[in-house]
């Protein structure tokens, strides 16, 4: 069997950059049951609700939704159980300290299969208020109005 390279998305969090600024991110790896690598490599997962907590030096993602593999008997998963992270214990350490500040909170962004392992890029991230996320769509809805009269421009140049 040819060994997997690259990078395969399985679920991202869009959410997350919308409702947070993103402070730092890390690539962390997961411990899972045979069921969950084999419903992550079907492509099915939900980062919506997620979170990181750290617990006793060790960080723990909560609330992912990985669903039931269909063809798993009865050692099959739980969906929405706690996974451990694999992380240096120095990375876990600093994102403890870093979460206790007032406002700050550990999301995951994406869930991703790497060189066949499969990985999760958590963030530390801080909330937006109401008007950092009023000021990011408007700043996104004119970065895409400028590139619709971009490319009404270049379309009347050609005829």
């Amino acid at each position: 069997m040819a060994k997997e390279k690259g990078r395969k998305l399985i679920a991202q969090n869009k959410k997350a950059r919308h409702d947070y600024h993103i402070l730092d991110t890390y690539e962390c790896g997961l411990v899972l049951m045979g069921t969950e690598v084999k419903s992550l490599r079907q492509g099915r997962a939900s980062l919506a609700d997620g979170f990181v907590q750290i617990d006793g030096h060790e960080a723990w993602l909560h609330n992912v939704h990985v669903p039931e593999y269909s063809q798993g008997t009865w050692t099959n998963h739980s969906a929405r159980r706690k996974r451990k992270l694999l992380m240096h214990r120095a990375e876990i350490d600093k994102l403890e300290s870093k979460s206790q500040e007032t406002g700050h909170t550990i999301v995951p962004l994406a869930l991703y299969f790497k060189d066949g392992r499969a990985k999760v890029e958590i963030a530390l991230a801080k909330g937006k208020k109401e008007y950092d996320k009023r000021q990011t769509l408007r700043e996104k809805q004119d970065r895409r109005e400028a590139e619709r009269a971009i490319s009404a421009a270049r379309r009347r140049q050609r005829t």
